[in-house]
């Protein structure tokens, strides 16, 4: 589909500066997109309960495979560090010509998305960040692979069922490759991008989540300028795919 295809009523899904993007809900909207960021190696498919229960609620919706991830995998020929993704998603964002957006990302989307934010103000009225990763107190590999490990078998089957088919796609080298950049990213620049963040920010996490665990998201609320922390009591790091239900109705509560 070409990219003008955004601007069309009947536009669902298609590719956007190269980007797989899929909408929900309305369009052209009266209020503010809203643009979902997804997580180290996935696809935006894990967004889809969340953003069906926002657009419900009259909100549009648009989410964009990264570049590099699954369905926009051959947009670049490799993976791509923070700031060569939020390059990316700010040709987007002007390619869909949907002005400042509510950016809701979740995990290492985070980092991009703070980064986005802190750098170009104008262009984000709120933002979300669900479980942000990757936690600055435990960066060694093996202390997020087992924080990972211990997070799966909190999370639904159908949820792991789609992480792995997208990982599968993505490839293990840009995992790899992605996963180096966000820990580099992690060690400095996203608290000092979370510093600089002028849109009021909403931190999310599942109570069980251990990859963001709670001090973690205490510690990004309090680096954000106004900042608030919310916990959704049983849910994991995917809150957003396990309890898409009170994920919807934290943001929507939060939204003007």
């Amino acid at each position: 589909m070409a990219e003008q295809a955004v601007r069309s009523v009947a536009w669902r899904e298609g590719r956007v500066a190269g980007l797989y993007t899929m909408r929900f809900g309305p369009w052209h909207p009266s209020e503010a997109v809203v643009v979902m960021v997804h997580g180290l190696g996935l696809s935006g498919r894990y967004f889809t309960p969340l953003a069906r229960l926002l657009a419900a609620a009259g909100r549009t919706v648009l989410v964009p495979d990264l570049p590099g991830n699954v369905r926009s995998r051959r947009a670049v020929r490799r993976a791509l560090d923070v700031e060569e993704a939020l390059e990316a998603l700010l040709c987007w964002q002007e390619a869909a010509a949907i002005g400042p957006c509510v950016l809701v990302a979740n995990s290492v989307g985070c980092q991009v998305t703070a980064a986005l934010a802190a750098e170009h103000p104008r262009l984000v009225e709120r933002m979300v960040l669900i479980g942000p990763a990757l936690d600055v107190t435990a960066l060694s590999p093996v202390r997020q692979l087992l924080r990972l490990l211990t997070d799966m078998p909190k999370e639904p089957l159908s949820l792991l069922a789609v992480a792995a088919a997208d990982y599968l796609v993505t490839g293990a080298a840009r995992f790899v490759a992605g996963f180096h950049y966000a820990r580099q990213d992690a060690s400095g620049p996203f608290e000092a991008h979370l510093r600089r963040v002028e849109a009021p920010t909403l931190v999310l996490r599942g109570s069980d989540d251990r990859v963001a665990p709670q001090l973690w998201a205490e510690r990004v609320t309090a680096d954000l300028p106004h900042g608030r922390l919310a916990v959704v009591p049983g849910a994991a790091h995917a809150v957003h795919f396990s309890r898409p239900d009170a994920t919807a109705q934290q943001i929507l509560q939060f939204l003007p």
